[in-house]
Protein backbone atom coordinates (compact mmCIF):
# COMPACT_ATOMS: atom_id res chain seq x y z
CA UNK A 1 0.00 0.00 0.00
CA UNK A 2 1.53 3.46 -0.78
CA UNK A 3 2.58 6.03 1.77
CA UNK A 4 0.26 9.31 1.63
CA UNK A 5 2.87 11.39 4.11
CA UNK A 6 6.33 10.34 5.41
CA UNK A 7 8.53 12.20 8.16
CA UNK A 8 11.73 11.50 9.55
CA UNK A 9 12.77 12.66 13.14
CA UNK A 10 10.93 16.24 12.00
CA UNK A 11 11.89 18.75 14.70
CA UNK A 12 10.11 22.31 15.00
CA UNK A 13 11.92 24.74 17.13
CA UNK A 14 10.12 28.25 18.16
CA UNK A 15 12.04 30.82 19.63
CA UNK A 16 9.73 32.20 22.49
CA UNK A 17 10.13 35.51 24.64
CA UNK A 18 11.35 39.31 23.95
CA UNK A 19 14.02 40.43 26.89
CA UNK A 20 15.68 36.91 26.88
CA UNK A 21 14.29 34.53 23.82
CA UNK A 22 14.82 31.36 24.26
CA UNK A 23 13.97 27.80 22.14
CA UNK A 24 10.92 26.04 22.53
CA UNK A 25 10.78 22.55 20.52
CA UNK A 26 6.97 22.35 19.17
CA UNK A 27 7.59 18.99 17.42
CA UNK A 28 10.69 16.86 18.48
CA UNK A 29 11.57 13.78 16.03
CA UNK A 30 8.38 13.02 14.50
CA UNK A 31 8.81 9.92 12.63
CA UNK A 32 5.40 8.71 10.82
CA UNK A 33 3.81 6.75 8.02
CA UNK A 34 0.37 7.21 6.82
CA UNK A 35 -0.63 4.58 4.48
CA UNK A 36 -2.58 5.80 1.09
CA UNK A 37 -6.73 5.32 2.34
CA UNK A 38 -8.39 5.08 5.34
CA UNK A 39 -9.19 8.04 8.13
CA UNK A 40 -5.36 9.16 10.40
CA UNK A 41 -6.18 11.11 13.15
CA UNK A 42 -3.59 13.18 14.68
CA UNK A 43 -4.61 13.52 18.50
CA UNK A 44 -3.04 15.22 21.03
CA UNK A 45 -3.96 17.76 23.94
CA UNK A 46 -4.12 21.47 23.32
CA UNK A 47 0.06 22.64 22.81
CA UNK A 48 0.63 18.73 22.04
CA UNK A 49 2.09 19.78 18.44
CA UNK A 50 -1.00 19.09 16.10
CA UNK A 51 -1.31 22.09 14.26
CA UNK A 52 2.40 22.61 14.14
CA UNK A 53 2.65 18.78 12.23
CA UNK A 54 0.09 19.71 9.89
CA UNK A 55 1.38 23.07 9.15
CA UNK A 56 5.16 21.47 8.39
CA UNK A 57 3.24 18.97 6.01
CA UNK A 58 1.79 22.02 3.84
CA UNK A 59 5.19 23.79 3.98
CA UNK A 60 3.15 26.69 6.01
CA UNK A 61 6.60 26.38 8.65
CA UNK A 62 9.71 24.99 7.64
CA UNK A 63 11.51 22.22 9.72
CA UNK A 64 14.18 23.04 12.47
CA UNK A 65 15.57 19.44 11.14
CA UNK A 66 14.22 16.37 9.76
CA UNK A 67 12.66 14.94 6.43
CA UNK A 68 8.90 15.27 5.58
CA UNK A 69 7.55 13.63 2.13
CA UNK A 70 3.74 14.19 0.58
CA UNK A 71 2.57 11.82 -1.63
CA UNK A 72 5.99 10.61 -2.45
CA UNK A 73 7.14 14.50 -3.04
CA UNK A 74 9.14 17.05 -0.61
CA UNK A 75 6.01 19.09 1.18
CA UNK A 76 5.83 22.44 -0.69
CA UNK A 77 6.35 20.47 -3.79
CA UNK A 78 3.72 22.02 -6.63
CA UNK A 79 2.90 18.62 -7.51
CA UNK A 80 1.81 17.54 -4.28
CA UNK A 81 -0.34 20.65 -3.57
CA UNK A 82 -2.54 19.69 -7.12
CA UNK A 83 -3.77 16.64 -5.03
CA UNK A 84 -4.43 17.68 -1.60
CA UNK A 85 -6.87 19.82 0.32
CA UNK A 86 -6.02 21.90 3.30
CA UNK A 87 -8.41 22.97 5.98
CA UNK A 88 -6.48 25.14 9.02
CA UNK A 89 -7.79 25.35 11.73
CA UNK A 90 -9.70 28.92 11.65
CA UNK A 91 -10.03 29.51 8.06
CA UNK A 92 -10.11 33.51 6.78
CA UNK A 93 -11.42 34.13 3.31
CA UNK A 94 -12.01 37.69 1.71
CA UNK A 95 -15.42 38.31 3.21
CA UNK A 96 -16.67 40.62 0.85
CA UNK A 97 -17.01 37.70 -1.77
CA UNK A 98 -20.13 34.87 -1.76
CA UNK A 99 -19.03 31.72 -1.00
CA UNK A 100 -19.58 30.72 -4.73
CA UNK A 101 -17.49 33.66 -6.07
CA UNK A 102 -14.52 32.26 -3.83
CA UNK A 103 -15.02 28.83 -4.80
CA UNK A 104 -15.03 29.67 -8.31
CA UNK A 105 -12.00 31.81 -7.38
CA UNK A 106 -9.95 28.66 -5.88
CA UNK A 107 -11.23 26.37 -8.68
CA UNK A 108 -9.78 28.47 -10.95
CA UNK A 109 -6.31 28.56 -8.98
CA UNK A 110 -6.49 24.54 -10.07
CA UNK A 111 -6.67 24.92 -13.65
CA UNK A 112 -10.38 24.37 -14.23
CA UNK A 113 -11.79 26.53 -17.01
CA UNK A 114 -14.52 29.57 -15.79
CA UNK A 115 -17.45 27.59 -16.54
CA UNK A 116 -15.81 23.92 -15.22
CA UNK A 117 -14.77 26.02 -11.77
CA UNK A 118 -18.25 27.35 -11.46
CA UNK A 119 -19.87 23.51 -11.83
CA UNK A 120 -17.27 22.77 -9.66
CA UNK A 121 -17.86 25.83 -7.00
CA UNK A 122 -21.91 24.78 -7.23
CA UNK A 123 -22.00 20.76 -6.41
CA UNK A 124 -18.81 21.24 -3.99
CA UNK A 125 -20.86 23.89 -1.92
CA UNK A 126 -23.92 21.70 -2.23
CA UNK A 127 -21.93 18.48 -0.65
CA UNK A 128 -20.91 20.61 2.72
CA UNK A 129 -24.82 21.94 2.61
CA UNK A 130 -24.06 25.55 2.01
CA UNK A 131 -25.85 25.79 -1.65
CA UNK A 132 -29.04 27.21 -0.61
CA UNK A 133 -26.14 30.51 0.95
CA UNK A 134 -23.79 30.63 -1.67
CA UNK A 135 -24.51 33.97 -3.20
CA UNK A 136 -24.44 35.40 0.43
CA UNK A 137 -21.25 37.68 1.55
CA UNK A 138 -19.02 35.77 3.89
CA UNK A 139 -18.90 37.82 5.96
CA UNK A 140 -22.45 37.62 6.65
CA UNK A 141 -21.83 33.96 7.66
CA UNK A 142 -21.89 32.34 11.27
CA UNK A 143 -18.38 30.57 12.59
CA UNK A 144 -19.68 27.48 11.44
CA UNK A 145 -20.67 28.45 8.22
CA UNK A 146 -17.13 30.00 7.23
CA UNK A 147 -16.03 26.33 8.47
CA UNK A 148 -17.90 24.72 6.05
CA UNK A 149 -16.43 27.17 3.29
CA UNK A 150 -12.98 25.96 4.45
CA UNK A 151 -14.17 22.59 4.37
CA UNK A 152 -15.48 23.27 0.40
CA UNK A 153 -12.29 25.03 -0.41
CA UNK A 154 -10.33 21.92 0.55
CA UNK A 155 -12.47 19.59 -1.73
CA UNK A 156 -12.82 21.60 -4.74
CA UNK A 157 -9.90 20.24 -6.21
CA UNK A 158 -11.01 17.28 -6.15
CA UNK A 159 -7.79 15.78 -3.73
CA UNK A 160 -6.59 12.27 -3.25
CA UNK A 161 -4.89 13.59 0.32
CA UNK A 162 -7.51 15.75 2.42
CA UNK A 163 -5.72 17.58 5.47
CA UNK A 164 -8.30 19.06 8.15
CA UNK A 165 -6.93 20.99 11.14
CA UNK A 166 -9.91 20.65 14.04
CA UNK A 167 -12.44 20.17 11.33
CA UNK A 168 -15.24 20.20 13.59
CA UNK A 169 -14.65 23.51 15.34
CA UNK A 170 -17.22 25.75 15.83
CA UNK A 171 -20.08 23.61 14.33
CA UNK A 172 -23.52 22.97 16.09
CA UNK A 173 -24.38 18.91 17.05
CA UNK A 174 -25.90 18.67 13.49
CA UNK A 175 -23.01 19.95 11.72
CA UNK A 176 -20.88 17.93 12.81
CA UNK A 177 -22.55 14.95 12.35
CA UNK A 178 -23.04 15.87 8.53
CA UNK A 179 -19.12 16.89 8.82
CA UNK A 180 -18.38 13.14 10.13
CA UNK A 181 -20.65 11.30 7.34
CA UNK A 182 -18.78 13.45 4.67
CA UNK A 183 -15.08 12.26 6.50
CA UNK A 184 -16.48 8.29 5.57
CA UNK A 185 -17.58 9.29 2.11
CA UNK A 186 -14.37 10.82 1.45
CA UNK A 187 -13.04 7.80 2.75
CA UNK A 188 -15.18 5.05 1.01
CA UNK A 189 -14.17 7.01 -2.27
CA UNK A 190 -10.57 5.48 -1.58
CA UNK A 191 -9.30 9.30 -0.90
CA UNK A 192 -7.02 9.50 2.45
CA UNK A 193 -8.36 12.24 5.07
CA UNK A 194 -5.94 13.06 7.71
CA UNK A 195 -7.44 15.36 10.83
CA UNK A 196 -6.29 16.50 14.36
CA UNK A 197 -8.60 16.87 16.70
CA UNK A 198 -8.62 16.99 20.90
CA UNK A 199 -12.45 15.68 20.30
CA UNK A 200 -11.85 11.71 20.88
CA UNK A 201 -15.31 10.56 20.30
CA UNK A 202 -14.84 11.84 16.68
CA UNK A 203 -11.80 10.13 16.15
CA UNK A 204 -13.36 7.11 17.62
CA UNK A 205 -16.23 6.93 15.38
CA UNK A 206 -13.63 7.87 12.03
CA UNK A 207 -10.80 6.61 12.24
CA UNK A 208 -8.94 3.91 10.60
CA UNK A 209 -5.54 4.83 12.02
CA UNK A 210 -4.39 7.39 15.56
CA UNK A 211 -1.44 9.03 16.37
CA UNK A 212 -0.92 10.49 19.79
CA UNK A 213 0.78 13.60 20.23
CA UNK A 214 2.00 14.78 23.47
CA UNK A 215 4.26 17.39 24.19
CA UNK A 216 5.78 17.76 20.47
CA UNK A 217 6.20 14.14 20.78
CA UNK A 218 4.82 10.79 19.35
CA UNK A 219 3.59 8.92 22.23
CA UNK A 220 2.04 5.89 20.20
CA UNK A 221 0.53 5.18 16.95
CA UNK A 222 -1.30 2.08 15.04
CA UNK A 223 -4.25 0.74 13.91
CA UNK A 224 -7.48 1.69 15.97
CA UNK A 225 -8.77 -1.52 16.88
CA UNK A 226 -5.56 -2.53 17.37
CA UNK A 227 -4.62 0.21 19.81
CA UNK A 228 -8.73 -0.56 21.61
CA UNK A 229 -7.51 -4.37 21.87
CA UNK A 230 -11.08 -5.36 20.91
CA UNK A 231 -11.50 -7.29 23.85
CA UNK A 232 -14.10 -7.01 26.91
CA UNK A 233 -12.36 -6.59 30.20
CA UNK A 234 -15.56 -7.36 32.05
CA UNK A 235 -19.54 -6.10 32.29
CA UNK A 236 -21.30 -3.55 33.36
CA UNK A 237 -24.75 -3.76 34.56
CA UNK A 238 -27.50 -1.39 35.00
CA UNK A 239 -30.73 -2.12 37.25
CA UNK A 240 -33.27 0.01 38.83
CA UNK A 241 -34.28 -1.03 42.55
CA UNK A 242 -37.10 0.09 44.52
CA UNK A 243 -34.50 0.84 47.21
CA UNK A 244 -31.18 1.71 48.24
CA UNK A 245 -30.99 -1.28 50.64
CA UNK A 246 -31.44 -3.40 48.57
CA UNK A 247 -28.83 -2.34 45.93
CA UNK A 248 -26.58 -1.71 48.52
CA UNK A 249 -26.40 -5.56 48.84
CA UNK A 250 -25.05 -5.91 45.52
CA UNK A 251 -22.55 -3.14 45.57
CA UNK A 252 -20.44 -5.62 47.99
CA UNK A 253 -20.13 -7.87 45.09
CA UNK A 254 -18.63 -6.03 42.09
CA UNK A 255 -15.64 -4.24 41.55
CA UNK A 256 -17.20 -0.59 41.49
CA UNK A 257 -21.09 0.75 41.71
CA UNK A 258 -22.30 4.19 41.40
CA UNK A 259 -25.58 5.50 41.88
CA UNK A 260 -26.89 7.01 38.76
CA UNK A 261 -30.78 8.22 39.48
CA UNK A 262 -32.27 7.83 42.32
CA UNK A 263 -33.42 4.43 42.18
CA UNK A 264 -30.65 3.44 39.42
CA UNK A 265 -27.34 1.95 39.74
CA UNK A 266 -24.55 0.67 37.58
CA UNK A 267 -22.17 -2.06 38.87
CA UNK A 268 -19.29 -3.12 37.63
CA UNK A 269 -18.39 -6.72 37.34
CA UNK A 270 -14.85 -8.17 37.50
CA UNK A 271 -13.16 -8.86 34.51
CA UNK A 272 -13.23 -13.27 35.45
CA UNK A 273 -17.16 -13.04 36.41
CA UNK A 274 -20.33 -13.82 34.20
CA UNK A 275 -23.26 -11.36 34.45
CA UNK A 276 -25.74 -14.27 33.92
CA UNK A 277 -25.63 -15.19 38.05
CA UNK A 278 -24.97 -11.34 38.71
CA UNK A 279 -28.37 -10.75 36.46
CA UNK A 280 -30.64 -14.07 38.00
CA UNK A 281 -29.70 -12.54 41.63
CA UNK A 282 -30.92 -8.93 41.05
CA UNK A 283 -34.08 -10.19 39.17
CA UNK A 284 -34.81 -12.40 42.50
CA UNK A 285 -34.57 -9.30 44.40
CA UNK A 286 -36.87 -7.71 42.64
CA UNK A 287 -34.79 -5.30 40.27
CA UNK A 288 -35.35 -4.19 36.86
CA UNK A 289 -32.61 -5.03 34.01
CA UNK A 290 -31.78 -1.62 32.44
CA UNK A 291 -28.90 -2.85 30.66
CA UNK A 292 -25.88 -5.13 30.62
CA UNK A 293 -22.97 -4.17 28.45
CA UNK A 294 -19.15 -5.63 28.17
CA UNK A 295 -16.49 -3.29 28.97
CA UNK A 296 -13.90 -2.57 26.55
CA UNK A 297 -11.50 -0.48 25.94
CA UNK A 298 -11.99 2.69 24.69
CA UNK A 299 -9.92 5.31 22.84
CA UNK A 300 -9.56 7.19 25.71
CA UNK A 301 -8.28 4.66 27.99
CA UNK A 302 -5.83 4.45 25.62
CA UNK A 303 -5.24 7.97 25.13
CA UNK A 304 -4.75 8.73 29.44
CA UNK A 305 -2.58 6.00 29.70
CA UNK A 306 -0.52 7.39 26.82
CA UNK A 307 -0.26 10.66 28.22
CA UNK A 308 -0.07 9.11 31.61
CA UNK A 309 3.16 7.20 30.54
CA UNK A 310 4.47 10.48 29.18
CA UNK A 311 4.05 12.44 32.60
CA UNK A 312 6.01 9.60 34.40
CA UNK A 313 9.09 9.47 32.50
CA UNK A 314 9.25 13.15 31.84
CA UNK A 315 8.69 13.30 36.13
CA UNK A 316 6.10 16.13 35.26
CA UNK A 317 2.33 15.04 36.33
CA UNK A 318 0.11 15.52 32.98
CA UNK A 319 1.80 19.00 31.51
CA UNK A 320 1.29 19.29 28.08
CA UNK A 321 2.51 23.11 27.34
CA UNK A 322 4.07 24.22 24.18
CA UNK A 323 3.20 25.59 20.69
CA UNK A 324 0.22 24.22 18.74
Amino acid sequence: MPTVVRTHQLTKDFRTGFWRPRMHRGLDALTLEIPAGGVYGLLGPNGAGKSTTLKLLMDLLRPSSGHVEVLGLTAGDARARQRLGFLPENPTFYDQLTAEELLTYFAGLFGLARADARQRAASTLDRVGLGADRRRPIRQYSKGMVQRVGLAQALVNDPELIVLDEPMSGLDPVGRREVRELILELRDEGRTVLFSSHILSDAELLCTAVGILNRGRLVISGALNALTADRASGWEVVAAFADAESASRFSTRVARSRQITPGRYRFELAPDATPEPFIADLAAAGASLVSANPVRTTLEDVFVRALSSTAERSGTPGASGGVE
